[in-house]
Parts: structure tokens; C-alpha cells; sequence
């Protein structure tokens, strides 16, 4: 049974006449482009540890599949602002799996797109462990249900936003979430 015991989070910007290349040049910015990346759906392994990139990185070999939750954004509108970003809650019994989030958006700035994908994930993991709230109550009424409830250790984000290149190349935006076996 293949269950990650570390990940780490990476962001990258990367812009170029053509989408594809502005994509690939996103991934070199994050430093995961030498890797085949899954995508997979948003479960935070029970008992993950969560390791910087510099760490993560020397586990890795290039080619090799990597599964990751990636968000990714690319504009090739002037001035356009896109914003990609992924949030993490982790349950305070790391026993239990927690949520990873993605969110992509144009027109976010980069701390608006980052508490959305937080919240996100944070109001994912409340939900499945009981704790009720209204969801459009603010995120930091929530936080006070959340703290109350004591169930959810940490929640965070990765974010990376970028302004549409001036003369109409594609910028792509990449927040992810790299699982490392």
C-alpha cells in the first residue's frame, strides 16, 4: 500500500509566447519540471510530515511519477492578474487524514487567493469531522468555531501570483503540493 509519509509545497511563474512553454517554464520556476506529476485529489496522508523543498527534492529522480495537488492558472491577457494557490488543514490527531485545497482565480490578489484556499481546506476538514458552522460566516468566525472544536492542528497555503505579461505572452501560475513516498 502506497500511503506518502512526507510532502513539501513549491510555487513557480513562468511566461512565454506559447502556453505550453510558459507551463513548463512555471514548473522549472517550482523546480518539480524534471518529474512526470499525477495529479491526485485532495487527502493530506494521516501522520504526513511536511518537509521543505531542499529536503524533499534529493528524494526524487528525474522522470520518476510524482504525485502532487497542483493548482494552475495562465492568462494571456495583458495586465490580467491569475493566481493559483493550494491550502493544507491538518487534523490535530494526525492519525486522521486532513484536506489539501486547490484554488485558481483571476483578479485575487495573492493574500486574498491564499486565505480562500486555506479556508477551503480547513472548512473541507471541519465538515468531515462534525464541527458545525454557517459557511458564509468570515473565515475568522470560523477560526474561533475551529479553535473551540480543537481539532484542526494547522492550516496553511502556497500562492503564487503573477500579472498578465504587457505584450499578450502567456504567464502561467503553479502552487503545489508535492507527495513524497
Amino acid at each position: 500500500m502506497y500511503v506518502p509519509k512526507k510532502l513539501f509545497f513549491t510555487k513557480g511563474v513562468g511566461v512565454h509566447r506559447e502556453k505550453l512553454s510558459s507551463f513548463e517554464l512555471a514548473l522549472r520556476d517550482a523546480r518539480i519540471a524534471y518529474y512526470n506529476l499525477v495529479r491526485v485529489s485532495s487527502i493530506f496522508p494521516p501522520n504526513c510530515e511536511e518537509v521543505s523543498i531542499d529536503e524533499g527534492l534529493p528524494q526524487l529522480q528525474p522522470g520518476q511519477i510524482v504525485h502532487c495537488v497542483m493548482s494552475e492558472c495562465a492568462t494571456a491577457e495583458p495586465n490580467r492578474l491569475c493566481a493559483a494557490s493550494v491550502g493544507v488543514a491538518i487534523p490535530r490527531d494526525r492519525n486522521r487524514f486532513g484536506y489539501l485545497s486547490e484554488h485558481h482565480a483571476y483578479g485575487q490578489s495573492e493574500k486574498f487567493a491564499a486565505d480562500y484556499a486555506e479556508d477551503l481546506a480547513a472548512e473541507m476538514l471541519a465538515t468531515v469531522l462534525g464541527v458545525e458552522f454557517d459557511p458564509d460566516s468570515s473565515w475568522d468566525e470560523k477560526r474561533e468555531i475551529w479553535k473551540i472544536a480543537d481539532v484542526i492542528y494547522q492550516t496553511k497555503e502556497v500562492t503564487a501570483t503573477a500579472v498578465g505579461h504587457a505584450r499578450g505572452h502567456w504567464t502561467t501560475v503553479v502552487a503545489a503540493a508535492i507527495l513524497l513516498p
